[in-house]
């Protein structure tokens, strides 16, 4: 029975007097903090926020006669701008009304169409 209760005792004693492997200082894991953060916000969130930024220019940039590709892989000319939809010209006769934010690329006058696979 006493061996069950011997590590919960040593732990709460803390550590050994005269600086032994468990005492670092409260600095030291501080800085190991802000350094994680850091990396943290360097690798993942500022990414994000340059790719955010450049799809807001790209849905503010649209205008009439732009070819256009849709996330559904639809290929179209916005024929109409509006607030937030366009009407966009698929076929001969064929005019579709889509959201903004299903604009996924904007191609080039000159630009053919090919599989990205």
């Amino acid at each position: 029975m006493n061996g069950l209760f011997m590590p919960t005792a040593l732990a709460m004693m803390g550590p050994a007097p005269g600086g032994g492997q468990g005492g670092q200082s409260p600095m030291m894991l501080i800085g190991w903090l802000v350094i994680m953060v850091a990396l943290f916000y360097f690798m993942l969130i500022r990414p994000q926020q340059r790719k955010e930024k450049e799809r807001k220019a790209l849905m503010e940039g649209i205008k009439s006669g732009d070819r256009v590709i849709f996330s559904g892989g639809i290929v179209g000319t916005v024929t109409n701008v509006k607030d937030k939809t366009l009407a966009v010209k698929v076929a001969d006769n064929t005019k579709i009304e889509v959201l903004r934010g299903a604009v996924n690329r904007i191609l080039q006058k000159d630009e053919e169409l090919t599989s990205d696979i």
